[in-house]
Formats: structure tokens, C-alpha cells, sequence
């Protein structure tokens, strides 16, 4: 069903960070209707910046143009103001179970990473969209509660998605803890989290390496970090991985991840990731 894949060459790379990258702010062209970026709810604001001008949609014959892509902003605006409810037990996978969601982390300056990943997704989102994916969000605001966990997974696993990503930051607070790092369903409990999940992480990887991020100096290893107790991961029947874009905690990548320059420079990242696993 998935083919072994190549992660991303100096090349195609470069090619595919430049098709993401920022043009001078404009705006990024509409999708057509047949291309437009759908959400599991009625559709969310724009993030307050402009997302970067992409290339021309590709012809509709490609492989993006028919693929779904499932984006998962880690945590949301409002659960840290809905306790019982985020704390309750959901299905985990392997037999285990975990408290549907959690607050997540932030800045030592108070950034939220709920926020982060909210308006990150959204930028990938809109440069997906304009290049003929279809995108499910698995929250459609930065105000409300959840989904659990186990309800992530299922979106994706429900909109049949090419690849889902999660997107998250880390909050170490370890002396010098710096750096991304990507993981995926380890060991795995279907196909879909073998090759496929691999080779999704794998290019989500490089993407980041080519985009100039550094690996994490303090969990895995060459920004791989294969777990087994993440739920969204577990239970997914698709290629699936999650990328902690990276340390809230570190001074200087907090500072990337609260500004807008930043937060589009993981985003384009992200795009170019996804679009190499789409078409490769």
C-alpha cells in the first residue's frame, strides 16, 4: 500500500523551503472551491498575520491535489479553565489510558503553547490549501476545550488523511535544552505506523534541519524520538507524526516562536515536509 521512501535530498529541499518561503507578505491566493481547506467545524479566522505567498497549484492529477491532510495544533485556549474535563481518563493505546488533554507549556514570559501551535497550523494550513491539499483542522479555535486525545486520532483516521501532523513545543526547563525533535508510534501497531509514519517523520526531520533548526540536545537522537505512550500517535490508523517545534523554555527559540517572522519560518517547514511526503 505505501511505498519505502527517501527522506529529503540537499536538493529538493532547498526547492521545496523556497516554495514555502515568505514572498514580502502577500497574500497568499485564494483555493478554488474543489481546493478549498476544510475543518471538522465551521471555518476559523485567518491567523492575524499573512501566511507566505506559495507557487501556482499544482495540476490536478497530482498526488497533493487529491491527498487530505490532517493538522492537530496541540492543546487549546480553554483547558486550563475546564479541569474535570481534561482530566478525565480517555483510551491511550497498548492496553493503557491518559487524561483526555492537558494545558500544555508556555514562555517563561507567558506564551502560550496552545497559542503557538494554533497559529502555526493555521499558516500551514493556508499554504497547503493554496497549493490544492485538502486540510482538516482537529480544533477550529484557541478558546475552547480539547478534543481529547483519543477524538484527535479519529478525526484523522475518519477524514482517511494522507498524513497527519501534530504540531507542538516543548517546555524543559533543563539547563541548555534546546532543539526539535519528531516522533511516531513505536513500536507499531499497524502499517500505517511503519514505513509511512517513518518516512513522514523522517522528512518532517530534515525539513527542519534544512530550515536551519537545530536537534534536540536532550530527547532522542538526530531529532528522531520514536515513543509509545502518545495517544494521538497510537491510536492512528494513517501515517501519523508529532513535531515539538522547540523548547519554550531555551531564551532564544522562545523568542522565534513569539514572534510572527518566527512562528512562519516552523510553519514553512512544516509545508515543505508535507508537501515532499505527498509527492515522493
Amino acid at each position: 500500500m505505501f511505498a519505502v521512501r527517501r527522506g529529503l535530498g540537499a536538493g529538493a529541499l532547498a526547492g521545496l523551503l523556497l516554495l514555502a518561503a515568505c514572498s514580502g507578505g502577500a497574500a497568499a491566493p485564494a483555493p478554488d472551491p474543489a481546493t478549498r481547506s476544510v475543518s471538522v467545524s465551521p471555518s476559523q479566522a485567518p491567523p492575524t498575520t499573512t501566511p507566505s505567498t506559495v507557487a501556482a497549484k499544482p495540476p490536478a492529477t497530482s498526488r497533493q491535489a487529491k491527498a487530505v491532510v490532517v493538522l492537530d495544533p496541540g492543546h487549546n485556549g480553554g483547558n486550563a479553565s475546564h479541569p474535570a474535563e481534561i482530566n478525565k481518563q480517555v483510551p491511550a493505546g497498548r492496553g493503557a489510558t491518559k487524561p483526555c488533554n492537558t494545558t500544555g507549556t508556555s514562555t517563561s514570559a507567558g506564551y502560550a503553547e496552545h497559542a503557538f501551535t494554533w497559529d502555526v497550523a493555521q499558516r500551514v494550513g493556508a499554504a497547503l490549501a493554496a497549493q490544492g491539499v485538502r486540510v482538516v483542522y482537529t480544533r477550529d479555535s484557541d478558546t475552547g476545550v480539547g478534543p481529547c486525545v483519543d477524538r484527535r486520532a479519529a478525526i484523522g483516521n475518519e477524514a482517511g488523511a494522507a498524513a497527519v501532523v501534530s504540531i507542538h513545543a516543548d517546555g524543559s526547563d533543563s539547563p541548555g535544552a534546546r532543539g526539535f525533535h519528531v516522533s511516531y508510534s513505536s513500536p507499531p501497531l499497524n502499517a500505517a505506523q511503519r514505513t509511512p509514519s517513518i518516512a513522514l517523520a523522517d522528512d518532517l526531520r530534515d525539513a527542519f534541519g534544512g530550515a536551519g533548526f537545530p536537534t534536540s540536545n536532550y530527547l532522542g537522537a538526530n531529532g528522531i524520538y520514536p515513543r509509545r505512550d502518545l495517544a494521538g500517535l497510537n491510536l492512528s490508523t494513517r501515517p501519523a507524526a508529532l513535531v515539538e517545534c522547540g523548547n519554550m523554555r531555551n531564551p532564544a527559540e522562545a523568542a522565534a516562536m513569539s514572534s510572527a517572522a518566527g512562528r512562519q519560518h516552523y510553519a514553512d517547514a512544516i509545508v515543505a515536509a508535507i508537501l515532499h511526503y505527498l509527492n515522493g
